[in-house]
């Protein structure tokens, strides 16, 4: 199997004729830090696999201050997701900003669409990642609202170890939901722990 087949689906077996679509539809991209994959207000038809470096979804309100939605790294998936599976507009509400050079690959809504159709075993899969991600989205609601900002730093940092010293703190912060001296005051507390 194709090298980023086998990285984006693991385990999963596709016939060789499977794998020449999945691959037709798979669109190869380069992006350096500070570039945007996408900014609030464009038209939005496709989601992306990180095959490296990590991207940053974020928010920016009506006061101008920005809110961290979503980072990904190696083996996640993005877009902006209330464009592309809303049912009313199509534009971005969200911005994604590449923050580590990156190589993904995109595949539009339609084609993957049309290969959910064309291949049983893929839609079964996406249905699983799909009850995974919703899952995932609950449980960060869930800790923003119960935990302390100590523990989800916490959480954070298991859950991207390798980002963590690439990224701004005033991002960590953003995603946190905390200011950037607090987030400074965990990371004394933790220290010194």
């Amino acid at each position: 199997m194709h090298q980023i087949l086998t990285e984006i689906f693991k385990d999963t077996s596709f016939t060789e004729s499977e794998e020449a679509l999945i691959l037709k539809k798979l669109k190869k991209k380069t992006l350096i830090k500070g570039e945007f994959l996408l900014k609030a207000g464009d038209s939005v038809r496709d989601f992306f696999y990180i095959h490296t470096g990590c991207l940053r979804t974020f928010f920016v309100d009506d006061s101008g201050k920005e809110h961290t939605l979503q980072f990904a790294v190696k083996g996640w998936w993005i877009s902006d997701y209330i464009a592309l599976f809303g049912r009313g507009d199509k534009l971005a509400v969200s911005n994604i900003e590449c923050i580590k050079d990156a190589i993904i690959y995109g595949v539009s809504k339609k084609d993957f669409d049309t290969l959910l159709i064309e291949i049983p075993l893929l839609s079964q899969i996406h249905i699983q990642n799909m009850e995974y991600s919703y899952a995932h989205a609950q449980k960060r609601k869930l800790e923003s609202l119960t935990l302390s900002a100590k523990e989800r730093y916490k959480i954070f940092v298991q859950t991207y170890p390798s980002i963590e010293q690439s990224v701004k703190n005033y991002h960590i912060a953003s995603f946190l939901g905390i200011t950037n001296e607090s987030l400074s005051r965990i990371r004394k507390e933790i220290a010194s722990e």
